[in-house]
């Protein structure tokens, strides 16, 4: 399968979302990296955004694309079998379910709705539960995108939070190649 794997700000996922990335790779998918502009700019405990680029880089054999101009050169032409955000963060859910193409992972959602190629959400949030509810309600009845199953990751710490279980992302793309949204949804 041809992909694009875009990756967003959910710093404290990263080392989950590349061990799926690593699978996929495995598995010999042809992957397009794309890292959105705050993950490619930013250090935090989890790790520095240099090493997260040259992770994503050595997996993929390939330059990860970091802005919109970028993506729409590189990804408009190509033919892919899907788009996967993982992390998906709350914020880039919100701007997906309303249609704003400001980032570089927002403009690699809006080139695949536009070739009618299936949109897999890896998603990660603390707010699920509470404002970001809507966005995944609004999301989730949108022909072709397709939820990484969920779970409440600290119900007490937490109760407004969800993660999407990520050793959960090859069955669902899977699903989603054929146009099934995984079961269930919510775990």
């Amino acid at each position: 399968m041809k992909a694009v794997f875009a990756v967003c700000g959910s710093f404290c996922n990263h080392a989950q979302s590349i061990k799926a990335l690593e699978a996929l790779v495995r598995e010999g998918h042809d992957i397009y990296p794309v890292i959105s502009e705050i993950s490619a700019s930013t250090n935090t405990r989890f790790g520095t955004c240099e090493s997260l680029k040259l992770r994503v880089e050595a997996l993929c054999g390939r330059e990860p694309i970091y802005t919109i101009r970028d993506a729409e050169q590189i990804l408009t032409p190509q033919k892919f079998d899907a788009l996967v955000i993982c992390p998906c963060t709350g914020n880039t859910l919100a701007k997906i379910s309303c249609g704003i193409t400001d980032s570089v992972v927002t403009m690699s959602a809006k080139i695949a709705f536009r070739n009618r190629v299936p949109v897999v959400i890896a998603l990660a949030t603390n707010d699920a539960l509470g404002m970001t509810l809507r966005n995944i309600a609004e999301t989730a009845v949108r022909k072709g995108v397709y939820f990484v199953p969920l779970r409440q990751d600290s119900p007490k710490k937490k109760p407004d939070s969800l993660i999407c279980e990520f050793g959960m992302l090859r069955q669902t793309l899977e699903c989603a190649a054929d146009g099934v949204q995984i079961q269930p949804v919510l775990l």
